[in-house]
C-alpha cells in the first residue's frame, strides 16, 4: 500500500517534516491499531535518557509489526507523544529506516505527562492489511 493520497491540491503546502498529509486505506482493509509503544527494552528496563527510550520504541514497533505480520507498508497512522523536546535528527534517522519511501499521516503532540512519570515518549500506530 502506498501511504500517500491519490489527489495532491495545489493549494496545500508541502507537509514540514517526513509524513503525508493524507493516507488512504484500500477498501476492504482490516484496521489493526497498536497501543501506543514506549521505550522499555526487551527486559522492561526503562532507561532515563530520552534519545535511548526513543531507539527502544522503534524497536519495539518493529517487534509489533513482526508479530502481526505487518511492515510500514501497512502503517497509515502515526500518533507521536512526548514530554520533552524532540531531537528531530535523531528521530528522523529512525523514522527513515522504518519508513524508507513513502510516508504515513502524523501528528505530534508535547504533552506534560504519559501513563508512567518516567515515559518520555510514546507512538501508536494505526495500520492496515489487505
Amino acid at each position: 500500500m502506498q501511504n500517500i493520497s491519490r489527489k495532491n491540491p495545489d493549494s496545500m503546502a508541502k507537509p514540514v517534516g517526513n509524513y503525508s498529509h493524507v493516507t488512504r486505506v484500500p477498501k476492504g482493509a482490516d484496521l489493526i491499531v497498536t497501543s501506543g509503544q514506549i521505550g522499555t527494552d526487551s527486559h522492561g528496563n526503562l532507561p532515563p535518557k530520552f534519545n535511548d527510550q526513543v531507539t527502544n520504541t522503534f524497536s519495539n514497533i518493529q517487534k509489533i509489526l513482526t508479530s502481526e505480520t505487518l511492515s510500514e507498508k501497512n502503517i497509515i497512522k502515526v500518533n507521536i507523544w512526548a514530554t520533552e523536546q524532540i531531537d528531530w535528527n535523531f528521530l528522523d534517522a529512525q523514522w527513515d529506516e522504518l519508513f524508507p519511501s513513502a510516508y504515513p499521516a502524523m501528528t505530534v503532540a508535547y504533552i506534560s505527562a504519559l501513563g508512567l512519570p518516567e515515559l518520555k515518549i510514546e507512538i501508536e500506530l494505526w495500520c492496515a492489511e489487505f
